[in-house]
């Protein structure tokens, strides 16, 4: 079986944090900058919402 789909959400620091809960729905984790453990944490059937940039933007 595999494992559950795990929300992330990333540099959210403002009202846009809003935004995408009423989207998404809650996150499972909440990661306040792109760095490599936000990069280690998100699995590959994951979803990572991003309040700028996208995966490929530079590691903080």
């Amino acid at each position: 079986m595999p494992a559950p789909r795990c929300v992330h959400y990333i540099g959210f620091k403002d009202d846009r944090y809003w935004n995408a809960f009423r989207i998404w729905g809650g996150p499972v984790m909440i990661h306040r900058r792109w760095d490599r453990i936000a990069k280690h944490d998100i699995g590959p059937d994951d979803v990572a919402i991003f309040a700028e940039g996208d995966e490929h933007q530079p590691l903080a």
